[in-house]
């Protein structure tokens, strides 16, 4: 789970990096998957009682705030016609 939490901003600081906004944005769909991986994670460990519900009701609050600033990021970074 640590690995999968870190792993979101730091393919976003990696996408940055890059030398195109075509790959930025490839980094940030990246990201997009580690938090999807990361709400498996935490759905697996209220379902095994590593988890209290509301321990996992906080937790996912937070996880969708960061998969909603993810899909603006990758909204603003869409080209302009």
């Amino acid at each position: 789970m640590r690995r999968s939490a870190v792993s979101i901003p730091s393919n976003i600081a990696e996408g940055k990096s890059r030398n195109s906004i075509k790959e930025y944005k490839q980094f940030v769909g990246i990201a997009k998957g580690s938090a999807a991986e990361l709400e498996t994670q935490l759905l697996i460990c209220e379902r095994i009682g590593y988890l209290e519900k509301e321990e996992l009701s906080e937790v996912m609050g937070l996880l969708d705030e960061v998969s909603k600033m993810l899909a603006k990021l990758n909204n603003a970074l869409a080209p302009r016609t």
